[in-house]
């Protein structure tokens, strides 16, 4: 089920995230593997809209409809941890992916955080 998630991870990941995440079958680009690794918020959320992947990030920017509104796109996972550590970061988001499926995420803000997972509806 969640193996067919298409995953854009930010650039402030390290790359142990996007490896780990691989390592459980989901389908991984890191912004700084498609040329992005110093974008903007924009161009990071257009990349994943049109490579169809559900962004991950840590950018409280994704939320704050007016620095940057959110429509039409595949999913956005915003992790709030702390510490951010890739460890944390792993555990929480792969326990996470393993029970949605891409169409969950479609137009949807997800605020991931240690005790909830928050779901807004964008679009």
């Amino acid at each position: 089920m969640s193996k067919s998630l298409k995953l854009y991870v930010d650039q402030m990941f390290k790359l142990e995230v996007a490896q780990a995440l691989r390592e459980q079958g989901f389908n991984v680009l890191r912004a700084s593997e498609t040329g992005f690794a110093r974008a903007d918020d924009l161009q990071i959320l257009e990349k994943a809209v049109s490579e169809d992947r559900i962004l991950i990030t840590l950018d409280e920017h994704f939320g704050d409809w007016v620095v940057l509104p959110l429509s039409n796109h595949p999913g956005v996972i915003r992790i709030k941890v702390n510490p951010t550590t890739s460890k944390k970061v792993i555990k929480l988001l792969t326990q996470f992916l393993h029970n949605h499926k891409s169409e969950q995420f479609k137009d949807r803000l997800v605020i991931l955080s240690e005790k909830r997972a928050k779901w807004i509806r964008t679009a």
